[in-house]
């Protein structure tokens, strides 16, 4: 099978995936390539009715497929990620093209989707229950997780490849059927693929759909009575509407929202290489992840070194499509966040921060800017930018470093660069953030280490081998006895 066929675009004009291939009853949301502003075709966008009638259908095929054996269910999404591999280049362009992302990165998100959906399909091989502990003799007693039932997963557009598959792959092995509303951004290579990988891998119909959409769409996801879970990953203003939703319907919400993450470097590193960390930190995918350095904390003594060093490497790095040549950064999503990023700068250099590389765009084209003088109460210091900016601020000691760090209402990604291992871990120590990295930048993604937040970061149910379990199931205690018990009355 050739990618044409994979994912044509006559496959998915104008419609969603819910029970098949049909129309959307939204009308419909164009598909475009990010640098050039090409429409690529259009695919339908679901309705609040699309939506009810999608989780219905779902909630009828759960039943049967909970009652899969596990390893059934497995082997599907491995041939779900054996599907991948085999289409991995051209899956890789769909992503440039839609998302903006330059090849390096689009080829990283098919590597670690492939990860995710394997280490996922080895979950539903695992035991589901223990025997648990009775003081009653006679009494036979068991803990046992059990499927959610109906799992929305809601992605944004930035790797929506990978950030799909971390919920709906372990969602699919526990037993639960999944709605998911792709950004409409990019609801090809974040939505209707999977509709085509799961049908090419035997995934039984009705199990998982494809519903882009906007807010409204969103809302009725969340709100709908058969969805008994919702993940999401997105801005915090909009998971803060979602969780005091869902909180209101105490219905359960992973909640991975953003962050303005900060990478501290201590005055015993080598400064070259903390210099490449921190440019990869801000710059990569055009500061457009949720995980990017948001502030670099640089020790005074350093400072002059790292900075220089930060320039030197900014200004080496090319902007251009991503899909007709090879370049280090691609395009900011839309005009809206462009003009965000420059609002950032602007109002940050009008309060006193410098620019010493960058600071200007062609369209959506943003150089890779290096600010300095970054203080708090700057946006440059204080919110979350999605575009190419290092801000650089420096400290004088470790307390401050950390009080630094810490001021800020985010708590994703920190980071802490050290030549004494020691030395960055009673820092670590300190920082109000759900993952710590030291002698790295704060961009990384694994499977295997709970990824999740703090604060205004979210909600801390984490996305891992080890908690995806408890993520996607609930547990039951169940107890039995031969007999019917006799009572005092």
């Amino acid at each position: 099978m050739s990618m044409s066929e994979l994912m044509s675009a006559a496959v998915w004009r104008n419609r969603i995936y819910s029970g098949g291939w049909k129309a959307g009853g939204a009308g419909t949301i164009q598909v475009t390539e990010k640098a050039t502003g090409e429409a690529m075709g259009s695919i339908g966008c679901a309705s609040a009715t699309d939506v009810s009638a999608a989780a219905a259908i779902a909630a009828d095929a759960q039943r049967v497929w909970a009652a899969m054996p596990g390893p059934q269910r497995g082997d599907i999404l491995r041939e779900v990620a054996r599907l991948l591999q085999v289409y991995a280049k051209d899956i890789t362009l769909q992503i440039v093209r839609e998302t903006g992302a330059i090849r390096p990165k689009g080829q990283l998100e098919v590597k670690l989707t492939i990860r995710e959906i394997l280490e996922a399909a080895a979950l539903a091989s695992q035991p589901t229950g223990v025997i648990a502990t009775s003081d009653v003799k006679g009494r036979q007693s068991m803990a046992r997780r059990i499927p959610i039932g109906v799992v929305g997963v809601i992605t944004p557009w930035n790797s929506p490849l990978l950030l799909a598959a971390r919920a709906i792959a372990p969602a699919l092995a526990t037993g639960n059927a999944v709605l998911l509303k792709p950004d409409p951004q990019t609801p090809v290579c974040g939505g209707a693929l999977y509709a085509r990988l799961f049908e090419m891998a035997g995934l039984p119909q009705g199990l998982f759909h494809v519903l882009p959409g906007g807010a409204q769409t969103g809302d009725a996801l969340v709100r709908d009575q058969r969805v008994n879970m919702i993940s999401f990953t997105g801005s915090t203003r909009v998971g803060q509407q979602i969780g005091a939703v869902a909180g209101g319907l105490l219905k359960r919400a992973s909640l991975e929202l953003g962050g303005k993450n900060p990478y501290i470097v201590l005055d015993d590193v080598d400064v070259e290489a903390a210099a490449s960390a921190g440019a990869w930190g801000s710059f990569m995918h055009q500061g457009q992840i949720c995980m990017s350095t948001g502030r670099h904390l640089v020790q005074a003594s350093i400072a002059d070194a790292y900075v220089e060093s930060l320039v030197r490497r900014a200004g080496a790095l090319k902007v251009g499509d991503p899909f007709k040549g090879d370049f280090h950064l691609g395009p900011i999503i839309n005009e809206r966040q462009a003009a965000n990023v420059d609002r950032i700068v602007a109002e940050s250099t009008s309060k006193g921060a410098k620019i010493l590389a960058g600071g200007s765009r062609d369209g959506l084209f943003f150089q890779p800017t290096v600010m300095v003088d970054v203080a708090p109460g700057m946006p440059a210091f204080d919110e979350e930018i999605f575009g190419p900016v290092a801000a650089v601020t420096v400290f004088k000691d470790d307390d401050e470093a950390v009080a630094l760090a810490n001021q800020n209402r985010f708590g994703l990604v920190a980071a802490v660069a050290s030549s004494d291992s020691c030395r960055a871990q009673r820092i670590a120590d300190r920082l109000h953030a759900g993952i710590v990295h030291i002698n790295d930048q704060t961009i990384m993604h694994e499977v295997f280490g709970p990824m999740g937040g703090f604060g205004m970061s979210g909600n801390g149910h984490n996305y891992s081998t080890f908690t995806n379990a408890d993520q996607f199931t609930e547990w039951q205690w169940v107890t039995r006895r031969e007999e019917l018990a006799a009572y005092p009355f």
